[in-house]
């Protein structure tokens, strides 16, 4: 048996464009992508701080440095810029693995830059 849980999250990250006129995707600054372990056409979640729109969508990767986060075909329909966002990735692991598992958090500062990086802390410890 597996349990999906989270793998990590880009946190607070904004919305620099959204391209209703594309196949489809979010496109997501390398630097980020790198930050919270996310791999080019990863399935992840976002949810739009501002609006509560919650979609799915899979990752094409941005210019490095350029802290693009743009939301892409239908999914530009969910945001637009300058929205707040919540991106975040899963993993199927199995029941043993869950005591080790310490997801990623990335906190996103001023111009979609790194601020933190982080481990989420199991509730009780």
């Amino acid at each position: 048996m597996y349990i999906s849980v989270l793998k990590s999250k880009i946190h607070r990250a904004v919305i620099t464009q959204a391209e209703l006129n594309y196949i489809g995707s979010v496109t997501i600054d390398r630097d980020l992508m790198d930050a919270a372990g996310l791999y080019e056409y990863e399935h992840v979640h976002i949810v739009n701080v501002n609006n509560g729109s919650r979609i799915e969508t899979y990752v094409i990767e941005g210019e490095r440095g350029s802290g693009v986060i743009c939301l892409n075909g239908a999914a530009a329909r969910s945001g637009q810029k300058g929205d707040v966002v919540i991106i975040m990735s899963y993993a199927d692991i199995t029941p043993e693995e869950i005591e080790a598992h310490n997801p990623k958090v990335v906190f996103i500062g001023e111009n979609n830059r790194i601020s933190t990086i982080s481990s989420l802390e199991k509730h009780g410890q």
